[in-house]
């Protein structure tokens, strides 16, 4: 018998979790968007309702990784990297690719989430994790992202909400 597992992703309380035949077996505190929640192309918002892992982005890649339009530019997220570059919106480590599956709300149009690049992904150290600054993807720590890389496969289900 295999196991269910999907995420959920708790947008006022800035948790993901990961859960396995409707048990929550994993907690990691996250950053969503600094501009709340919405759906349209270009808002930077962090997109509601149910996604699915497309891809998984960065096997081998070493912790801190830095990717740029979803390939490995070679660097290795640094302080001192950050400080040449202190604009970058740093994309580190691993992705996972989502896709919304509820079409006109999420899929499909100006709302589809895969065109809008939305991703969990990696983010320096140095960024806050548990309030929400990002540019509408779902950001954690790396340590903590290395672990749900592995735990997920393609396909798994991640709800985001507001609160759940």
């Amino acid at each position: 018998m295999s196991v269910k597992k999907s995420i959920r992703v708790n947008v006022s309380r800035q948790q993901l979790q990961c859960i396995e035949d409707r048990r929550i077996v994993r907690e990691f505190g996250v950053s969503t968007s600094g501009r709340g929640t919405g759906q349209q192309a270009g808002s930077y918002q962090t997109p509601l309702g149910k996604h699915n892992i497309r891809a998984k982005i960065g096997d081998g890649q070493p912790p801190d990784a830095v990717f740029v339009g979803r390939r490995p530019t070679g660097e290795i997220w640094t302080t001192e990297l950050h400080n040449t570059y202190p604009d970058r919106d740093w994309v580190l480590t691993r992705i996972l690719w989502l896709s919304g599956t509820e079409p006109g709300f999420n899929r499909l149009g100006s709302v589809d989430s895969m065109r809008r690049y939305i991703y969990i992904h990696g983010t320096p150290e140095t960024e806050q994790i548990g309030r929400p600054v990002s540019h509408g993807c779902i950001r954690m720590r790396s340590a903590d992202l290395l672990w749900l890389y592995d735990w997920t496969p393609v396909g798994t289900e991640v709800v985001i909400a507001e609160d759940s």
